[in-house]
C-alpha cells in the first residue's frame, strides 16, 4: 500500500484517551464501531508521514498506534483524524489525549497487554482485544514491520504475565468485577433463585453469561438484534448447565419481566434500554433491579434510575469509581514487562542500524565495482581467470575490513540506546541521507511546548519523550494542549 516504503526504521507514536484522561461522553464520541474501524485505520495511514496504524478500542480505552518517521506531522495528522471521527474540534479534544512515543509507546503497549494498566488490575480481556486489533489492521493492510513486532511482543508479554504470575487473582475481568458489585447491590452472595437478562451476543455478553451461570442463576435470557447469535450463546449456556433462552431485541421489554440483573454489552450506537422499558417492568412487578452497562457508547439510558427507587445502574463511570486504584502486588508481573521491554528495545536498536549497514555495504560494493572496471580498462591483456581471482581477492579484503565495524555497530547499538551509532557510521562513511532513522527517540520534556502538544508535562522521562519541534523533522506545528494523563482498560 502507499506509504509503506518510508526509508529508514519508523518509530511508534501512540495517541490515546481513556477513563483516566477523559469523561465517558468524550470516550463515546471517540469510540469506533466495527463498521467504522477499517475506514478509520485507512484514514490514519492517509497522511504522508504515517505508514502503519492499529486501533485498540475497548469500553473505556481508545488508543491509536501509528508508525512514523516524522513525529510532528504524524501527531497533527493523528489528532486531526481522531477529532474528525469524533466530530469534535481538535482543540476541544486535545486536553483529553495522552501521547507516548518510541520507547514509551512500546512500554505502554506491553503494560496494557499485561493487564497492569486496566481499571481492574490483572484482567485478561485486553489480550484478546489487542489481538483482534492487530488482526483487523493486518487484514486491512495497514500493519508493517514496526507495529507487527511491537504487537507480537506485547501479546507475548501479556501471555507470560498471566501464565507465570498470579496477578489474575489480584484482580478480575471487568465483567466479574461489575457483576460482583451487582450482587452486592442485590444484597446476595450469588444468583441462586434469581433471573438475569444479557443483552448482546459478543465476547463480553458471553463472559457475563458464563459468570452468571457460575453464580447459580436460575434462568438467563439472551437478547440480541440477530436472534441466531443470541441462540448460539444461549445454547452454550445450556451446555454448561444453565437454563437459557434467546429472543430478539424487539422482545427486550418482555424479557425484562422478572429479571433481577440485566447486563448490556452490545456494539450498538445509541440507547438499547430506555427509561420507559424499565418503567414498564417495574410497574408490573416492583422489585430490586440492577442494570449493568458494559458498553461504550452506553447502551442504557441514565434516566432508568428514575424508573423506581429500587432500580440501580452500574455504568462505566460508576465502575471506575468503585474500582479505584486498588494497590496490589504486581511486582512479578512488572518485572516480566521490564524484561520483555528491554529485549524488544534491544531488537529495535539492532534493527535501526540495518539500513545503515546495508548502505555501507552497497557503497563498498560500488567502489569495488568501479575499481575493477578501471582494472579491466587498464589491463586489456589480463586473462579472465586472473581478473576473476583479483576480483575475489578485492572483495574478500573489503568484506574483512567491513566485518568488524558492522558487527560492532550492531553490538553497541543493542547495548547503548543513548548514542545513535547508525548516524555516526553514516557520517564517517558519508553515506546518503535516508539510510538512518529520521525520528529522534530521546527528547527532553521541556521542549515539548514547541510542538503541537503545547505545555504538556510528560510523565515519562528520557527516551520516548515527545520531540521538540524540529528535533525529529522540519515541520512546524500549531500550539495546543494535549495531556499526557494516565491510561486504562477494562472491557
Amino acid at each position: 500500500m502507499a506509504g509503506l516504503g518510508i526509508t529508514g526504521p519508523a518509530a511508534v507514536l501512540l495517541v490515546g484517551l481513556s477513563f483516566r484522561s477523559a469523561p465517558v461522553p468524550v470516550l463515546e464520541k471517540a469510540s469506533v464501531s466495527p463498521a467504522e474501524l477499517n475506514r478509520l485505520e485507512r484514514d490514519l495511514v492517509g497522511g504522508d508521514c504515517v505508514t502503519e496504524a492499529l486501533i485498540l478500542s475497548t469500553c473505556n480505552r481508545m488508543e491509536f498506534y501509528v508508525a512514523t518517521s516524522a513525529f510532528h506531522p504524524a501527531l497533527d495528522h493523528v489528532v486531526d483524524t481522531i477529532a474528525a471521527h469524533a466530530q469534535m474540534d481538535a482543540v476541544e479534544l486535545e486536553p483529553y489525549l495522552y501521547v507516548r512515543y518510541a520507547d514509551a509507546a512500546a512500554e505502554h503497549m506491553l503494560t496494557v497487554a499485561a493487564g497492569l494498566d486496566s481499571m481492574v488490575v490483572g484482567e485478561q480481556q485486553v489480550i484478546g482485544q489487542l489481538r483482534n486489533a492487530y488482526t483487523s489492521a493486518s487484514e486491512n493492510g495497514v500493519v508493517g514491520a514496526a507495529l507487527h513486532d511491537l504487537t507480537q511482543r506485547a501479546l507475548h508479554t501479556g501471555k507470560r504475565v498471566h501464565t507465570e504470575t498470579r496477578v489474575d487473582e489480584a484482580g478480575s475481568s471487568m465483567v466479574s468485577f461489575a457483576l460482583d458489585h451487582a450482587l452486592a447491590e442485590l444484597g446476595v452472595e450469588d444468583m441462586t433463585g434469581r433471573d438475569a437478562v444479557v443483552v448482546g451476543a459478543g465476547a463480553m455478553a458471553s463472559l457475563a453469561s458464563t459468570y452468571l451461570g457460575r453464580s447459580g442463576v436460575r434462568h438467563v435470557t439472551v437478547v440480541n438484534r440477530t436472534v441466531a447469535r443470541a441462540e448460539n450463546l444461549a445454547a452454550h449456556a445450556r451446555e454448561a448447565g444453565v437454563d437459557a433462552d434467546a429472543v430478539g431485541l424487539d422482545e427486550l421489554t418482555s424479557a425484562l419481566r422478572g429479571a433481577d440483573v440485566v447486563v448490556s454489552a452490545t456494539g450498538a450506537v445509541g440507547t438499547v434500554l430506555s427509561h420507559d422499558d424499565v418503567v414498564a417492568t417495574q410497574t408490573e412487578r416492583p422489585r430490586r433491579m440492577v442494570l449493568v452497562d458494559l458498553s461504550m457508547p452506553r447502551d442504557i439510558d441514565d434516566a432508568v434510575v428514575d424508573a423506581g427507587a429500587e432500580v440501580r445502574l452500574l455504568n462505566i463511570e460508576e465502575l471506575t469509581a468503585l474500582a479505584g486504584d486498588g494497590a496490589r502486588d504486581e511486582s512479578a508481573a512488572r518485572d516480566i514487562v521490564a524484561t520483555e521491554l528491554a529485549e524488544y528495545l534491544e531488537q529495535v536498536r539492532v534493527q535501526s542500524v540495518v539500513p545503515t549497514v546495508k548502505a555501507l555495504r552497497r557503497r563498498a560494493a560500488d567502489v569495488v565495482d568501479d575499481e575493477l572496471g578501471q582494472l579491466v580498462r587498464r589491463t586489456p591483456g589480463m586473462a579472465d581467470d586472473d581478473r576473476a581471482e583479483v576480483a575475489r581477492t578485492v572483495r574478500r579484503v573489503v568484506d574483512k575490513l567491513l566485518h568488524a565495524p558492522t558487527v560492532q555497530v550492531k553490538k553497541l547499538s543493542s547495548q547503548d540506546g543513548t548514542v545513535n551509532y547508525a548516524e555516526a557510521l553514516a557520517a564517517l562513511f558519508n553515506l546518503p541521507s535516508g539510510s538512518t532513522s529520521v525520528v529522534s527517540q530521546s527528547i527532553e520534556p521541556g521542549d515539548a511546548g514547541k510542538a503541537r502538544i503545547g505545555n504538556v508535562l510528560q510523565q515519562d522521562t528520557g527516551a520516548g519523550q515527545v520531540p521538540a519541534a524540529g528535533a525529529a523533522d522540519s515541520t512546524s506545528s500549531t500550539n495546543s494542549t494535549i495531556s499526557t494523563a494516565g491510561t486504562e482498560e477494562a472491557s
